[in-house]
């Protein structure tokens, strides 16, 4: 096979890997507060974070030593679809769904999804390899397939109104279990059968060791607190901006009914502002990278507490804009600082703990103590008025800003800048370990 035509297989590869996510991620909380689980969106978003602690280590695990990668990737997406239907002929066949059942069926699918991200990153770094081509060249170019894949099944959801009802899950449920099939089509990928590791290699925790060392320690320890910020628009912010539907001033904005569509505005963001990295890296240096993410975060929240679906909506939009600054720009140059300051042996384990820390145990604290403690308090408590509920989102909003100002402003004095300058060919290893990402796992 030629190099373009594996190229556009991967690229195809990619864009269905992440319509299966796109297909509900954003749209999901909507959904769930139309039937009454307003309260319980934080569960299902904490989640993915939970079973990304362990599931892509153990699904790892399997596909370097007895299964093939492409043959586990179709495996996980066959059951993660599967499991995605059971979610939406669960809520056709009932009708007033139920939390336990919908959140196991939600949890198997998730649970089983998570691995691919990492299992088609292997997939086609060995295609590549095989077609002679460099991963470093050819990957990004690739991988942006993916981003679009996300935005298409996002917009396809919008429009078609599934965002608001259970036909999301199909949706996914039908993408995965194409994918399910198409990734058998992939070449072979190689197993070691003979190679022996430990069991704490395989898991990645040798890497643990880097917190003795007080730079990288404290680096982990804000990815941790940044992580926090990660999900909670995902997880809230099409729920507030459908939530101005219910005030007869915004009921028939456009913004109210395609709540999605504007969301999709943070991803497309993210694939332009990640051309932005290899300069804003050479003239500001990491850290001053790292904190206009977290001071863009402080923005992002900021905006959507001072914006509407009227006359307001140019907020929302700037809100989504400065998205891709807050995701990409802590992602990346962390990635690359992680590359630059670890030692080869373990800089593949230094790579999955910068993601554990941050889409993991960052991202799964901050989802669950924001819904539970901040906007199912402030904004989805029981008898509020519309404009109690509206006053209560633009609360939230707030909050969650002051927290990231105040990780910011901690980041300043704390975190010294390195002295290392930064290669071309750093900035794209970094995009290249940092482009599984869709606006949870750096991994948009």
């Amino acid at each position: 096979m030629n190099a373009s035509a594996i190229k556009v297989r991967l690229a195809l590869l990619n864009f269905l890997e992440f319509a299966v996510w796109g297909s509900y991620l954003i749209s999901l909380g909507q959904y769930l507060a139309s039937i009454g689980m307003g309260q319980d969106i934080f569960w299902f978003y904490a989640v993915q974070g939970i079973v990304s602690l362990f599931m892509p280590a153990v699904v790892g695990i399997v596909a370097d030593r007895w299964l093939q990668a492409q043959r586990m990737l179709s495996l996980c997406h066959f059951l993660a679809g599967a499991f995605m239907l059971c979610c939406g002929g669960y809520c056709l066949l009932t009708d007033v769904p139920q939390f336990a059942p919908l959140f196991t069926f939600y949890t198997l699918s998730v649970a089983f999804y998570m691995p691919t991200i990492g299992l088609a990153n292997s997939v086609a770094f060995n295609a590549l390899t095989r077609a002679g081509l460099d991963t470093v060249v050819h990957f990004p170019p690739i991988r942006v397939f993916g981003t679009i894949g996300f935005i298409c099944a996002m917009l396809f959801v919008n429009f078609t109104q599934f965002q608001m009802d259970y036909n999301q899950f199909f949706t996914s449920g039908v993408i995965g279990m194409v994918l399910a099939m198409y990734a058998l089509t992939m070449p072979q990928c190689p197993v070691n059968k003979g190679e022996s590791r430990s069991l704490a290699d395989m898991l990645g925790l040798r890497a643990f060791k880097l917190f003795k060392q007080r730079r990288m320690a404290i680096f982990f320890i804000f990815s941790m607190l940044l992580g926090v910020s990660l999900q909670i628009t995902n997880s809230y912010g099409t729920s507030f901006i459908n939530s101005f539907g219910s005030i007869p001033e915004f009921a028939g904005d456009w913004g109210v009914r395609n709540a999605t569509a504007i969301i999709s505005i943070s991803q497309i963001s993210e694939t332009l502002c990640i051309l932005l990295i290899p300069f804003c890296l050479k003239r500001f240096g990491i850290k001053g990278v790292m904190l206009m993410s977290m001071f863009a975060w402080v923005l992002r929240f900021g905006f959507f507490g001072l914006g509407d679906t009227g006359h307001g909506v140019w907020l929302l939009v700037l809100s989504c804009i400065v998205y891709g600054v807050a995701f990409d720009f802590f992602n990346v140059s962390g990635g690359l600082f992680v590359d630059k300051e670890t030692d080869p042996s373990i800089r593949s384990s230094a790579q999955g703990l910068f993601m554990i820390m941050t889409n993991g145990i960052g991202a799964t604290v901050g989802t669950f103590v924001a819904g539970k403690y901040v906007v199912n308090r402030l904004a989805l408590a029981d008898g509020l008025t519309p404009l109690e509920q509206l006053a209560g989102w633009r609360e939230s909003w707030y909050i969650f800003a002051a927290y990231a100002l105040v990780v910011a402003i901690l980041f300043i004095f704390i975190f010294r800048q390195p002295k290392e300058s930064i290669s071309s060919d750093d900035v794209r290893r970094a995009e290249e370990g940092n482009s599984g990402a869709d606006g949870f796992i750096a991994n948009s």
